[in-house]
C-alpha cells in the first residue's frame, strides 16, 4: 500500500514541478510522457488496493474507535465530494466557483473517510491523499498556466448534469463498489 501510495501521489505531485514536467515531455514527447502518467497512476492504484486489501485481512490495528454517528457524516459527506469530482470534468458554476472542484472533491472524501475510520491503514491510507491535496491545491495557487487542461466552462446546465451524474455515480459507489469490491456496505449495519 506505501509503495502504491508513493507511486500514485508521486506521480501526481510531479505536476507540481512544472520545470520537471516539461523536461520529461521534452525527452519522451507529449504522447509519452501521458503514457507512463497514466501506467504509474495505475499501478499505483493496483498496489494500493492490494496493499489495503492485504492489511485488512490481516487484521486491523485500531488506533481509535469513532464514534458510530461519524459513519452517517460520512455517507452524507460524500455526495457533495463525488458531485464536485464530476463537476471537474462536467464544467459549470460549480467549477467556476471552486476553481478546482478535483481536489476539493478529493479533500472531503478523504477526511470524510478519516472521520469514520479509526485504523492506521486508513489513517495512512486517507491522511495521504488529504495531505496531497492540500499540496496540490497549495501548488496550484503558485502556478501560472492554471494547472488545468482547457475544457470549456458551461453555466448551470452543466452544473445540472454534475449533479445528477454525481448522485448516479455516488448510488453506485455505495450500493455496488463499496460493499462488493472493498467489502464494507455503505447503508446500512
Amino acid at each position: 500500500m506505501i509503495l502504491g501510495l508513493v507511486l500514485f501521489l508521486g506521480i501526481h505531485a510531479l505536476t507540481t514541478r512544472r520545470e520537471l514536467r516539461a523536461r520529461l515531455i521534452a525527452s519522451v514527447g507529449e504522447g509519452g510522457y501521458k503514457v507512463g502518467y497514466a501506467l504509474v497512476s495505475l499501478a499505483g492504484l493496483v498496489l494500493i488496493a492490494k496493499g489495503f486489501a492485504d492489511y485488512r485481512a490481516a487484521g486491523q490495528i485500531e488506533i481509535w474507535q469513532p464514534p458510530p454517528a461519524f459513519k452517517y457524516i460520512t455517507e452524507a459527506l460524500m455526495l457533495p465530494a463525488v458531485i464536485l469530482v464530476v463537476a471537474s470534468y462536467i464544467r459549470g458554476r460549480i467549477y467556476t466557483t471552486l476553481k478546482h472542484p478535483m481536489l476539493a472533491g478529493v479533500k472531503l472524501w478523504a477526511a470524510a473517510h478519516l472521520i469514520a475510520n479509526g485504523d492506521l491503514g486508513s489513517i495512512i491510507l486517507f491522511g495521504s491523499f488529504l495531505g496531497w491535496a492540500v499540496f496540490d491545491r497549495i501548488s496550484l495557487k503558485r502556478r501560472t498556466d492554471g494547472g488545468a487542461p482547457p475544457i470549456p466552462v458551461g453555466g448551470v446546465s452543466n452544473d445540472a448534469i454534475a449533479i445528477l451524474m454525481g448522485i448516479l455515480i455516488y448510488l453506485a459507489l455505495a450500493l455496488v463498489f463499496h460493499p462488493v469490491v472493498i467489502g464494507v456496505p455503505v447503508f446500512g449495519v
